[in-house]
């Protein structure tokens, strides 16, 4: 039977949320003033605390830190006459688990009640897990245990050994940088590594960006400029989105990927290169290369060792073990001090779709961290995911991109209905915000919404 203590001065209030809970069934003990709140705290050991903000002798928000000194887990539903949201802010920011106005809606009530049992009963389950966690991690770590991430890891293994040109290509979000990151760090570990996403910039300015320029080369350049490559010494240039390269451009990088040397802008004096090339890519090369919109030759350099990356809907089996790496590098962000999931959230993890893959799944536990009100994340703190997952007709026909009559869609269609998706669920997000869910670049996704056809007037 749950145990809740109610702390309000006005004895009508007091006396009535003592008979209704008591008839829902709640073991309930009530206090008219903060001190004598506190000492009933301490005697009694509630699950719940229902406390109102005006009290004749410590203010509710006093009670409520000291409560929280008490046990930093007690959940606190306060409850109050003025609908300030100064005074919602502050609660909420103090550690209150909700914030309920007068008059009192039981229903609401209820609700809330419920969820902070809920929550705490989870966390008694599970006491001691934060103290023990069942594996340590460490920042740079690519969680992966089947047959494909054990091939990607023996592979890294090997190309470790040797500067051989690599091309990453996986959906996006699957965490290409990362592999690109960790072949650097177990070849080079103290050369430079130096990333450049070709579609964030221009194509003159890429040039520029990746050769360096020579004083006087064009309006603007008024000192020499070192490129990437020559910046990079012996360490590794990281080529992200590859595919949005210019064919112009892609001829200069085949040059330098032949002669592993190159002039800067508007220079004559040839510089060696001496880094090692690793390029990425979330698109199809072999189409785009039939298609006449990547050059074959360039394709054939790159991809002398290729590393293909799952997504996240064709390894399940290492969403626990991403859900605990993520939880653990967010706490850390975030101050925050988050357990875990609930079962009934890992089971709409494991079936859900992951369009986005790890960089939604990252997204989603960041923004869960931020809105939980206790240390297991629930149902309530991933709406968008709830509230869409049961309108989900046939959710392993969509992992496959099949409509439900069984017709396969296109890579276009698939990622036009997923940008659709989260413009439609992210109403309020300005483009930044929106580049930043998608993990694309801005010009990429102005691209993305010409090419679909898709009106975006927030800004």
């Amino acid at each position: 039977m749950p145990k809740i203590l109610v702390i309000d001065d006005d004895v009508s209030i007091s006396e009535t949320l003592e008979l209704y809970l008591t008839e829902e069934g709640h073991d309930v003990v009530t206090a008219n003033t903060g001190t004598d709140g506190l000492n009933k705290f301490v005697k009694n050991s509630p699950d719940v605390v229902i406390l109102d903000i005006r009290l004749p002798d410590i203010d509710g928000f006093t009670v409520l830190e000291d409560l929280r000194e008490e046990d930093e887990n007690v959940k606190v539903i306060m409850i109050t006459a003025h609908h300030d949201m100064d005074s919602t802010i502050r609660a909420m920011k103090g550690g209150a688990f909700d914030y309920i106005h007068k008059p009192i809606n039981v229903d609401e009530l209820d609700i809330a009640i419920n969820k902070a049992v809920k929550t705490f009963e989870m966390e008694k389950k599970i006491d001691g897990l934060l103290m023990e966690p069942s594996r340590q991690f460490k920042v740079g770590d690519i969680i992966g245990s089947g047959k494909d991430m054990r091939e990607i890891f023996k592979t890294i293994g090997v190309v470790s050994q040797s500067r051989t040109t690599v091309l990453i290509e996986g959906e996006s979000g699957t965490g290409k940088e990362l592999i690109a990151k960790v072949i650097h760090h177990n070849t080079a570990p103290d050369e430079p590594y130096i990333a450049i996403n070709c579609s964030a910039i221009v194509e003159t300015l890429l040039e520029s960006e990746l050769f360096g320029h020579e004083k006087g080369s064009f309006t603007g350049a008024i000192s020499r400029k070192q490129g990437k490559f020559e910046l990079a010494r012996y360490g590794t240039v990281f080529l992200d989105e590859i595919s949005e390269m210019s064919l112009n451009l892609q001829a200069k990088l085949l040059r330098v990927l032949q002669e592993m040397e190159f002039e800067r802008v508007g220079g004559k004096d040839r510089v060696r290169v001496n880094a090692r090339i690793v390029a990425a890519t979330n698109k199809d090369l072999k189409t785009m290369v039939k298609e006449n919109k990547f050059r074959d030759d360039l394709y054939y350099r790159l991809n002398i060792v290729s590393i293909l990356i799952p997504p996240l809907r064709e390894r399940r089996e290492d969403i626990g073990p991403l859900v605990d790496y993520l939880l653990t590098k967010i706490n850390k962000d975030l101050h925050k001090r988050v357990i875990g999931v609930s079962n009934e959230m890992m089971d709409v993890f494991m079936k859900y779709n992951w369009p986005g893959n790890i960089r939604e799944l990252e997204n989603l536990l960041v923004r869960a961290l931020v809105v939980a009100k206790g240390q297991v994340l629930v149902r309530s703190d991933f709406p968008e995911l709830i509230d869409e997952h049961p309108k989900k007709e046939n959710q392993e026909d969509k992992a496959n991109g099949m409509e439900t009559s069984g017709k396969l869609l296109t890579l276009d269609e698939v990622e036009e209905r997923y940008i659709r998706d989260i413009l439609k669920k992210n109403s309020a997000l300005n483009k930044g915000e929106v580049c930043d869910i998608l993990g694309i670049s801005r010009p990429t996704f102005e691209r993305k919404l010409e090419k679909y056809g898709i009106t975006f007037e927030r800004e």
